[in-house]
């Protein structure tokens, strides 16, 4: 099974998908569903799962009495059902100029292959356990939306979207973020994948948006090998592949220990904004094994199981 054209990069393979089958993404407080998904809710409802016992009281169903509880007892007890919700999943993909980073060298450690890859596998748990999917990609030239969509026939025409997606122009993570929050009719889970190389490197409000109306947040944050651990030197013109703004720079040991220090902090400061926000935050580098973060690093967050 394909599900990409001819020539692309293959988003999932069929062996991690069978790896991904059995996972179920989790918030830690699931949403009351539209419709009947394939997740046990708290509530107490009308699926056919058993749940528990109580006693009988004027009103109640008599279809849901227990005969056989009342004959060998002679008390009536109604059957608790557990119900089943779906969980409405939010995918945003930053598809700025800055993620069409590098442009030589590795492909598998391209930031945008590498985020589409994370999306994709997201995408897959999610409709394969009956969640609700919405996926959209911003970048400088507006947002690109599939779906709300349900139930793993979807997925083939999700891995082709996803492979379409294109970087362009400057991603307004903020303003982004915020838009969405106004837009999307259900809170649920609401990941987003970029290198938070936004305009004026502004997040919170959006953050805020979001929280604000009951999203669960997370952060997934992409950089390269050499935007962690640049391999240059000397003087050089750095040009701002969104901005195109140049910038005259020398690169010597001093300035790379600088330049290290300022983006431990960044990143510090990031994990810590989202802690204090009840959001969480995980910070990748393209070198590693993208599959790692839904197999291990959200399983230990509590976010798939």
């Amino acid at each position: 099974m394909s599900e990409q054209t001819s020539g692309a990069p293959t988003l999932l393979s069929e062996s991690l998908r069978r790896r991904l089958e059995p996972l179920m993404l989790e918030a830690r407080k699931l949403r009351v569903g539209a419709i009947k998904g394939d997740r046990r809710s708290i509530k107490r409802g009308t699926s056919i799962e058993f749940a528990d016992y109580r006693n009988y009281a004027a009103g109640d169903d008599l279809r849901q009495l227990d005969w056989n509880i009342y004959a060998r007892l002679e008390r009536p007890y109604i059957k608790l059902l557990e119900d089943e919700e779906d969980l409405a999943v939010h995918l945003i993909l930053d598809a700025s100029a800055s993620m069409d980073f590098p442009q030589e060298g590795e492909a598998d450690q391209h930031k945008l292959l590498y985020a589409k890859r994370i999306v994709a596998g997201l995408a897959y748990v999610s409709l394969t356990s009956g969640d609700r999917l919405a996926l959209t990609a911003v970048n400088g030239r507006g947002a690109a939306s599939f779906g709300p969509v349900r139930g793993r026939a979807q997925s083939i025409t999700l891995l082709r979207f996803i492979g379409e997606i294109a970087a362009a122009g400057i991603t307004d993570l903020d303003a982004a973020l915020g838009d969405y929050a106004l837009r999307a009719r259900r809170p649920g889970m609401a990941l987003i994948v970029s290198d938070m190389f936004s305009r004026d490197g502004a997040y919170l409000d959006g953050l805020t948006a979001l929280l604000s109306r009951g999203h669960e947040v997370a952060f997934i944050h992409v950089l390269a090998p050499e935007e962690v651990q640049p391999l240059v030197a000397g003087d050089l013109s750095l040009v701002d592949v969104e901005t195109e703004l140049q910038q005259e720079v020398t690169v010597d040991g001093a300035m790379l220990g600088v330049y290290q220090r300022r983006l431990a902090a960044w990143r510090d400061a990031i994990r810590d904004e989202c802690l204090r926000r009840g959001a969480h935050y995980f910070p990748l580098v393209t070198d590693a094994p993208w599959e790692r973060l839904i197999l291990s690093d959200m399983r230990r967050a509590g976010l798939v199981k």
